[in-house]
């Protein structure tokens, strides 16, 4: 059955072809929340957020790409997230996190280097980070990413372009050895 096929009897509140975008965009969801920066333990919650807010507003879903649409809600729900602990803990809480997190629940690194690398882009302030994890992880094209953030396709090559030079300046202060960029 097609995509399209699917969504129109998911709105129609048919739970199997519901369950059949879940099983197809839950992959996506998770990654995409683990590179913005959340705890393995607060991923499910942040999938389940997402689906349930997807769920409730699947009717207003008209054109484009699913896909960009699932992007923008689990983008809305993780920096919800981040609003609300942001409120509930404090500093010294924040500080006890930043240790060197023990990777859980199947989200791994096959090097060393792709930890590090991991750790130094959740540094980046968001403007920055959310255009780099979409363009280089999700593979997503700079108009894709446009409409996910609903931003001007010049200001994504604009935060690209600044969140690698903000990127590599991350990456040698904590490597203190200079880095060349390439792509």
């Amino acid at each position: 059955m097609e995509e399209d096929e699917i969504i129109k009897l998911a709105k129609a509140k048919d739970e199997k072809a519901f369950e059949q975008l879940v099983n197809q965009y839950k992959p996506i969801v998770e990654k995409f929340a683990f590179q913005f920066g959340m705890e393995p333990e607060i991923i499910p919650d942040i999938v389940q957020e997402t689906f349930i807010k997807i769920y409730r507003k699947i009717h207003q879903y008209h054109r484009g790409k699913f896909s960009t649409w699932i992007y923008q809600i689990t983008l809305n729900v993780t920096r919800d997230y981040y609003r609300k602990r942001k409120r509930e803990f404090n500093l010294i809480d924040k500080a006890k996190k930043t240790q060197i997190m023990e990777i859980q629940g199947g989200y791994y690194f096959e090097k060393e280097e792709h930890l590090f690398l991991h750790e130094c882009i959740q540094k980046l302030d968001p403007k920055y980070k959310t255009p780099i994890i979409l363009y280089y992880f999700h593979d997503k094209t700079y108009e894709e990413i446009a409409m996910i953030l609903k931003i001007k396709l010049s200001s994504v090559k604009t935060r690209i372009h600044r969140g690698k030079m903000k990127l590599k300046e991350i990456y040698e202060q904590a490597e203190g050895k200079e880095v060349y960029m390439n792509g």
